[in-house]
This record gives C-alpha cells, structure tokens and sequence, in this order.
C-alpha cells in the first residue's frame, strides 16, 4: 500500500476537524470556510476580496456565505458610521456553528405555553380625578379559601 507523506515547512494551517466532517455543509461552503480560517486575522473579508482570490463568481461565494451564516458558521452584523446610515457588514467566523435563535421562516409547530393566565380585570384609575372606577370586595378563594380582596369595576 503507498505512503503519502506531506512536508510541512511553512504556510500551513491548523484548524478544527469539524466543518469538515459536517455532513450539512457543501463542499463548497466547507473549502470556503477552510480557506476563510487560513487567511490572517486583519485580511480583508469582504465578498469582493474573496472572489479576487478563487475562480468564483460574487454570487457563489455569496451563497457559501449564506449558507455558512445558516449554519451557523457566520454571523453578519451590520454596522452604521457616525451618521446612523449603514455602512458594511461585519463578520463573525467561527470553526464550530453557534447556536442561533429559531428562523421565522420554519415556525415551530409546538403549542406554545399559555403560562397561568389572570381572570381578574386589572385596576383602571380614571385619570382626570385621580381616583379609582370602582370599588373593594372582599371575600375568599374558592379553591384555596385564603382570604383575599379584589377590585371590581
């Protein structure tokens, strides 16, 4: 059987295993991502610069960015200058995807919990006077028999 041996002297890098073994992720979005990791930290990361150094168009890399950001690889900031109008994106990579919050696209089909909601009507001052629209009664929990008052209108 062959040996392949490879001669590391320099310009090599050393990254997580797991994108790589992400059977969610294109091949396409993992050699992003790969080459994303190996480039140095002030490199300029921007769809333009990343088209400049692959054969792929803006819109391919685009859709291996969106598919990172997806998946939790990317987060996408937008940032504003000193006037409040937006200015760019900034990018967050990481080597293993981050939780995100759930999508509005894909709703979840649980019931959502109702918590115990209050049957009582809440107290509504009447705000020209400064006094109150009705009046104290006071009685005892039916099923807990405390002692209690309420507010009724």
């Amino acid at each position: 059987m062959p040996v392949f041996r490879v001669e590391r002297n320099k310009g090599y890098t050393v990254m997580s295993n797991y994108h790589l073994r992400d059977k969610s992720l294109s091949l396409k979005a993992k050699g992003l991502l790969s080459q994303i990791l190996s480039l140095p930290e002030d490199w300029d990361y921007t769809l333009s610069g990343l088209c400049y150094i692959n054969r792929e168009s803006k819109d391919a890399i685009r859709s291996a960015v969106n598919e990172l950001e997806r998946a939790g690889y990317i987060e996408r900031h937008q940032t504003t200058d000193e006037s409040g109008k937006f200015s760019s994106n900034e990018y967050i990579i990481h080597e293993q995807p981050v939780s995100l919050p759930p999508s509005l696209d894909k709703p979840s089909s649980e019931n959502p919990t109702t918590g115990k909601p209050t049957s009582e009507n809440p107290t509504q001052l009447n705000k020209d006077r400064g006094v109150s629209c009705g009046h104290w009664i006071a009685g005892r929990d039916r099923l807990s028999g405390e002692r209690q008052r309420r507010f009724d209108l």
